[in-house]
């Protein structure tokens, strides 16, 4: 079976919503997107701020309680029924548990095929990438630009300190060939 999963793993401010829109634009076939954003901005609103739902630190940190990891789990078996069913689906994630996260992906996955990528950027420049966008609580960027890392196996890796994200997208194409 052919890849219909590319799970795109970095932290806040590294690149990856670009990345995403880029590679929709240079794939010949069309690619669905999701982002655990879109997922947390579904979020009733009660799970904001809560020790069940998903609490934003003053300081950056993140911390889930266990009615987030629910609906995290049926958000991605979702997505591969989705894929499962047919559709090219691209996901921008970000892997707070580093392996443990890449764990929840691969129970929910199952045997399909996915193309793992780990999207880098130098903390420092994530953080000014943060401070532009104004949508972050300040040093989220920094929290989680090696952690989300930690343990989780690739693909392949881009890192958007330097590169655009045209490029990184199309070597991620190019993976997938």
């Amino acid at each position: 079976m052919a890849t219909r999963l590319i799970i795109l793993n970095g932290g806040s401010s590294s690149g990856k919503s670009g990345i995403v829109r880029c590679l929709q634009a240079v794939l010949p076939e069309p690619w669905l997107a999701f982002g655990v954003d879109s997922f947390v901005d579904a979020l009733p609103a009660k799970m904001q701020d809560s020790d069940g739902g998903i609490v934003f630190d003053a300081d950056g940190g993140v911390s889930v309680g266990a009615d987030f990891r629910a609906l995290e789990a049926a958000w991605a078996g979702g997505l591969v029924a989705m894929a499962r069913a047919g559709a090219r689906i691209v996901v921008d994630d970000v892997f707070l548990g580093g392996a443990a996260s890449q764990r929840r992906w691969r129970e929910a996955l199952g045997d399909l095929p996915v193309l793992w990528v780990g999207v880098r950027c130098e903390s420092e420049v994530a953080e000014g990438r943060e401070i532009a966008r104004g949508d972050r609580t300040t040093g989220m960027a920094a929290q989680q630009a090696l952690i989300v890392h930690e343990g989780v196996e690739y693909d392949l890796e881009v890192d958007t300190t330097r590169a655009e994200s045209l490029e990184c997208a199309r070597a991620i194409a190019a993976a997938l060939t």
